[in-house]
């Protein structure tokens, strides 16, 4: 146990520690042949001993020593013994954290004193596998509570909050002055000139009016920023997160007798901490899954073909205002075949429909309650037990699950979710009698819709959109409502899913906060959540699954227009040379031919002399804006039809309001613009894949 004296410094060497292994993490891979790379590795580790005997943690200050001296210089099997080093530390930095004394492990001292030989798993062990679950499984929960303030940041969020409240008690004021109005009013009545009453009256008002626009201008704006900046202390980078599903993969493999090579990328990747907490279980259990029923024995792959070492890949990577976590490996992978049966067995599919679905459709069964817990599918796969509880988890904090298989083996189980929790921009849409919103980023497009022009076939509904016969979710029908007899067919996609649903009308945007409804309040796949408008009222949020049409067995009778396989052509207009070259090269990296444009003027002479397939525009631009560029367009008879996309920094609901108005068929914000948003956005607008 600790010292009674020294108790008070233990959160202090844990929160330092946690720093100093999350850098070695990052540095151990690089020993095999970076001497730059160990010669930091011990510094740190020399470092940690240091602390360590402050604190007389004998066995931490130990391994250390023994480490400091084992990993140089860099030669080859230095990096993976190193990577048990700072798995080890991190575990016994965890039992310290848990008021625990924590052991070093004998092992783990002899093969660093011997000198590479890394301690072999027992055969018995091997035979038998036995799987704890290991600290680090618990590690990523004390790294997220640790929150590290910059003392700048904590004298900004006190100067607004004291702004706030003075702007408070000016509207205090103003609270007694509407009082006396009152007062004045009542003794106008009886005035013998009521109209000098009146008009002192109006004076007041209209001062009063000037007045409180302006403290309410001032009151938003430091409200807005007070939100951004705490949004962003929520926000946290996924290494350690990342780092300690890696740990908990080689101590699992190292358990199993199995031989794995993890991998780790995008560890700066953001997240809101407490979307992270929540997802920590369903990580886990994607991790093992990946180790423990993806990678085979060594044997068994040499047997395949294959490498004896398997591969995991843990990976976190942006998508817009969403974050994707896919954990890959490169095992057996998974039948659709058999997992096909044990749906129809299970009942959660139609053999008549599982005939027309496609594999990939086949394979998002995994996540289904009826199915995924069924021992069948564990056995024939090596996966389902528990998938359902995953894809329940990502659907909780906003996000959802898919996975992904190829013909020859390896899988990949992807969870796609909200990068924080705030405000999120939502579509007001009307269907018979019912209100309701879905999220606006969901949306790229939107058409006229007919009753006449709608085909019923097998109860689905199919429209014609660009020529091919396209199935989509009849909202009001769905609700039991009658549907107008013109609608709008809104489309994009939605967490990997298509968004392809008719509502009656849109009725505006607004910004929201979701809350999610939990599964046993009995709203079904339905809702995602509720949320409060501004006047108050409450409003239910559709979930991804209720906006596009499931899989039917039957097949559209009108084929697909055929295009050339020229490269598509874009013409994109902005003003800043430096965006302008930057999305060029996004949109050439991914095949597209670009032609540039300083201003609209330009653009408007580009257009007069070639055909573009798609128009990516700015906003702010000198002369004519992107509004106005995109309302001539569509002016004009020969260009009316060209697909429209206009990426700004603005990211106001009536920004994002006004560019559909425009005319504009999507709009994307700068901020983490990535090549696949901009160019899958660009391709679909096209109508090709």
């Amino acid at each position: 146990m600790i010292d009674a004296d020294l108790a008070d410094l233990v959160p202090l060497f844990v929160a330092e520690a946690h720093g100093r292994l999350e850098k070695l993490a990052s540095l151990a891979p690089r020993l095999d042949e970076d001497a730059a790379a160990a010669a930091e590795v011990r510094r740190e580790l020399h470092t940690l001993k240091g602390a360590g005997r402050m604190l007389r943690l004998v066995a931490l200050a130990e391994l250390c020593h023994a480490a400091e001296t084992a990993l140089q210089p860099p030669r080859a099997g230095v990096a993976q013994l190193a990577i048990r080093v700072v798995d080890s530390l991190s575990g016994m930095v965890e039992e310290l954290a848990q008021g625990q004394t924590p052991a070093a492990d004998p092992a783990l001292l002899g093969a660093l004193r011997d000198g590479l030989e890394e301690p072999r798993v027992p055969d018995q062990l091997a035979a038998t596998p036995q799987v704890p679950a290991p600290a680090a499984a618990t590690t990523t929960h004390s790294t997220l509570s640790e929150l590290r303030l910059d003392p700048t940041t904590v004298d900004e969020l006190a100067d607004r909050a004291t702004r706030m409240r003075l702007q408070t008690l000016a509207a205090g004021h103003q609270v007694g002055a509407l009082h006396e109005l009152a007062r004045l009013a009542e003794q106008g009545v009886h005035e013998p000139q009521p109209r000098q009453v009146l008009a002192v009256m109006a004076a007041t008002l209209r001062r009063m009016t000037m007045e409180l626009e302006s403290a309410t201008s001032r009151q938003l704006h430091d409200a807005e920023a007070q939100v951004e900046t705490l949004l962003g202390l929520q926000v946290q980078p996924l290494r350690p997160v990342l780092q300690a599903l890696a740990r908990h993969a080689r101590e699992l493999a190292r358990s199993l007798g199995r031989e794995v090579e993890i991998t780790l990328a995008g560890e700066e990747t953001q997240l809101d901490r407490r979307i992270t907490r929540e997802l920590e279980e369903a990580l886990l259990h994607l991790v093992r899954n990946a180790v423990d029923h993806g990678i085979e024995a060594p044997d068994a792959r040499e047997r395949a073909g294959k490498p004896r070492v398997g591969k995991v890949r843990i990976e976190a990577r942006p998508a817009g205002r969403h974050v994707r976590l896919a954990i890959t490996d490169d095992g057996s992978g998974i039948d659709p075949v058999k997992i096909g049966e044990a749906a129809v067995a299970a009942g959660v599919v139609a053999a008549s429909n599982l005939a027309t679905m496609s594999r990939d459709a086949v394979l998002q069964l995994v996540f289904l309650p009826g199915l995924s817990t069924r021992r069948e599918v564990s056995e024939v796969s090596g996966r389902g037990v528990g998938l359902d509880t995953v894809a329940a988890v990502a659907e909780r904090v906003g996000g959802g699950a898919t996975i992904a298989a190829g013909p020859g083996g390896g899988t990949t189980v992807t969870l796609e979710v909200p990068i924080s929790r705030r405000g999120e921009e939502v579509l007001l849409v009307r269907a018979g009698r019912l209100r309701l919103a879905l999220p606006a980023a969901a949306v790229w497009r939107v058409d006229r819709l007919e009753r006449s022009a709608v085909v019923e076939r097998d109860g689905q509904s199919f429209a014609t959109v660009g020529g091919t016969l396209v199935p989509f979710l009849p909202l009001a029908q769905l609700l039991g409502e009658v549907p107008a007899a013109t609608q709008l067919l809104l489309q994009g996609e939605m967490l990997g899913q298509p968004v392809r649903l008719s509502v009656d009308a849109v009725e505006g945007s607004e910004e929201v906060l979701v809350r999610p409804i939990a599964r046993a309040a009995g709203v079904g796949p339905l809702l995602e959540g509720v949320a409060l408008l501004a006047s108050g009222q409450p409003i239910g949020v559709l979930s991804t699954k209720a906006m596009g049409p499931r899989e039917r067995p039957l097949q559209p009778t009108v084929a697909p227009v055929r295009v050339s396989p020229r490269r598509l052509s874009v013409l994109l207009v902005d003003d800043s040379l430096v965006t302008r070259e930057m999305e060029r090269r996004l949109l050439e990296d991914a095949g597209f031919e670009v032609a540039a444009a300083g201003d609209a003027a330009e653009a408007l002479a580009q257009l007069g002399e070639r055909a573009f397939d798609c128009l990516v525009t700015d906003i702010e631009m000198p002369g004519m804006d992107g509004f106005e560029l995109t309302r001539h367009i569509r002016a004009m008879p020969n260009l009316a039809q060209t697909p429209i996309v206009i990426v700004s920094t603005h990211d106001r609901p009536e920004d994002r309001l006004r560019g559909l108005e425009a005319g504009a068929d999507a709009y994307i914000t700068k901020q983490g613009l990535d090549a696949t948003e901009l160019s899958n956005t660009v391709r679909r607008l096209v109508g090709r894949p």
